[in-house]
């Protein structure tokens, strides 16, 4: 291929593009616009209803420092427990057989659709104090997790470590396991070929499904106030402030709302480029 062919294919493909794009069927063209503004609009609301003038004193209060400050500490300690116990199982699902493992992978991603009020509530008849597991504890080591900072960890962790064996998982299964096998021919021991050999190459995954994680932890509300209740201070994290804040404060919920919207929008810009490298 000459310089002068190569030249042209870039031109040939941009006028490609333009067709496609010129060509599209309106009856496909009108329903994803509408489907665009569906998205875009309420996000634009918020911006646009949003007290700027008023912002830095709406931010500066004790009450919003307090739940910021508990929604950071609570959603870094939920992710850290899906890290700990999300790769292992991501490791498991992605390369032990094992009967029954479609409904292991089923009842992890659970989570994901399940209503998080429904989530607290398994949550309150497994650990809460009359729960199957709750009693034990109670009774046992005096641990009263509902209602407390650790039930907001909990909550938030049950519908966040879904994310995260997802993202694992699937990178563990892209990943080619010959280098695994390669490392138990020179004697290494499952576990040594995992952290020393799998670890380092499924790192990017499990990074990506630790946003991901942090992120859901987050916003977390329904699992959250139905297991640890909204107690300022000890179990009101940002969505709860918001919630209650738009009962008597508008301004406030939307300048909460606001900083939540901006994580978001961080974390969507860190995820970019592996999205992208993906696509």
């Amino acid at each position: 291929m000459t310089a002068g062919d190569k030249a042209v294919l870039p031109r040939r493909r941009r006028r490609r593009a333009g067709a496609q794009v010129r060509g599209v069927p309106l009856p496909l063209l009108v329903p994803a616009l509408i489907g665009l503004a569906f998205l875009i609009v309420p996000l634009l609301a918020l911006l646009v209803r949003t007290p700027w003038s008023s912002l830095p004193e709406l931010l500066t209060g004790a009450e919003v420092w307090q739940a910021l400050r508990l929604s950071l500490l609570c959603a870094t300690a939920a992710t850290a427990v899906s890290l700990v116990i999300g790769v292992p199982l991501a490791w498991l699902l992605a390369r032990v057989e094992f009967p029954g493992r479609g409904l292991v992978r089923a009842l992890v991603t659970l989570p994901l659709v399940l209503p998080p009020v429904v989530g607290g509530v398994a949550l309150l008849m497994a650990l809460g104090r009359n729960g199957i597991v709750g009693k034990w504890l109670d009774d046992w080591f005096g641990l009263t997790l509902p209602f407390t900072t650790a039930g907001v960890v909990i909550a938030e962790a049950f519908v966040a470590l879904p994310f995260l064996v997802i993202s694992v998982e699937g990178t563990l299964r892209a990943a080619d396991p010959r280098y695994e096998e390669a490392a138990a021919t020179l004697g290494a021991s499952r576990f040594t070929a995992f952290h020393r050999v799998t670890l380092p190459l499924i790192a990017p995954g499990i990074a990506a499904g630790a946003v991901l994680a942090w992120a859901r932890a987050l916003g977390e509300f329904g699992a959250t106030i139905t297991f640890a209740g909204n107690f300022p201070g000890r179990t009101q994290t940002m969505p709860l402030a918001v919630y209650l804040a738009l009962q008597s404060d508008p301004e406030a919920a939307t300048a909460l709302s606001l900083v939540l919207l901006a994580v978001s929008v961080a974390v969507l810009a860190g995820l970019r480029d592996r999205w992208m490298t993906a696509g």
